[in-house]
């Protein structure tokens, strides 16, 4: 396909109907330009977005080492064997040097390169702390309005930051590993309570069933994040070897458990808790811009300056910029 010659509006359209017409390029490109923040992206969004709604968006998080890209493709597997189409945004570390993911859709999941039933994306993480991109939740809208049944959202587990998943996702699986400490950490970065499944991988390891043991008793409903939470909605803890596939088909009907139970009693306060956190990011990453425009490029710099040197408290430099904001605005 070649570059659809108009405006911003006119190759968004082009461009959000191939995509939707199932033409691979044209999705790529799209999420190339949703990744980039470009006219093109925001008017494709605005296009797509009423189109969205019908995919179960599944995010999958937890420590570095827990295999989480393993247990994706095995899941990507099962969906297929079950014949149901699947897309993956997988977030990656950010190279220091061209600020693209570390880890590429190259170096993931070749097997499924030919299979038109997959769309595997790798995003930079790009310095952002909730362990998604910036722009993982309009990914997968895009891969939403595109028909996929199924987005699951891999986060770049770095860490006590991936909580985040939980606003963008329908439901959060946290992946452990036996003993290695990691149900402590995950506890200190609140996953066990945004948790829907919590999955124990790697379960041919010694402990593995120790280890899903104590997470249960973690999410007992004496244990103090889970004291209120109704027993349909505590977090199902599973076992899975993703390398053999074993317990993946039991991961895969606990997603589809957790939808039908979603669907039917999401409420209008978490339905607005997920609109608010995508407005949110939408609303920082274009308040940044304009403070980065050359009209108050000079006073945010000297408010951070300031900042820098403790002459004033990042709440002062907050408040001086909002206040520099409302005198760009009045007329």
């Amino acid at each position: 396909m070649t570059d659809p010659a108009g405006s911003p509006a006119e190759r968004a359209a082009a461009l959000a109907d191939t995509a939707r017409a199932g033409d691979r390029r044209s999705l790529a490109r799209l999420l190339t330009a949703v990744e980039n923040h470009t006219p093109v992206a925001e008017e494709a969004l605005r296009r797509l977005y009423p189109l969205a709604g019908g995919a179960h968006l599944v995010g999958i998080t937890g420590p570095p080492g827990a295999g989480k890209s393993t247990l994706v493709a095995a899941v990507i597997a099962q969906l297929r064997a079950a014949g149901r189409t699947v897309a993956v945004v997988a977030v990656d570390p950010s190279s220091p040097i061209t600020g693209g993911a570390l880890l590429g859709d190259r170096v993931r999941m070749q097997g499924y390169a030919q299979d038109d039933g997959v769309f595997i994306r790798s995003m930079a993480s790009r310095g952002h702390a909730g362990g998604l991109a910036a722009t993982s939740t309009s990914a997968a809208a895009v891969l939403d309005a595109a028909g996929f049944d199924i987005v699951l959202l891999e986060t770049v587990g770095t860490g006590q930051s991936e909580v985040e998943v939980a606003a963008a996702a329908d439901t959060t699986v946290v992946l452990e590993a036996p003993e290695m400490g990691d149900e402590v950490q995950a506890i200190k970065a609140g996953l066990l309570e945004v948790a829907d499944i919590v999955v124990v991988n790697k379960g041919d390891r010694p402990g593995a069933q120790r280890t899903a043991a104590q997470l249960r008793a973690m999410l007992a409903p004496a244990g103090q994040a889970q004291a209120d939470r109704p027993p349909a909605k505590r977090p199902e803890v599973l076992i899975t070897t993703a390398v053999s596939g074993d317990g993946v088909p039991e991961l895969v009907a606990a997603l589809d458990r957790h939808r039908a139970v979603g669907a039917s009693e999401a409420t209008p306060a978490a339905r607005r808790a997920r609109a608010a956190a995508q407005v949110r990011a939408v609303l920082v990453e274009r308040l940044w811009h304009r403070l980065a425009s050359p009209a108050l490029a000079g006073e945010t710099a000297a408010a951070l300056d300031a900042v820098a040197r403790h002459d004033i408290d990042p709440y002062a430099a907050a408040d001086v910029l909002l206040a520099a904001l409302g005198r760009e605005e009045t007329p």
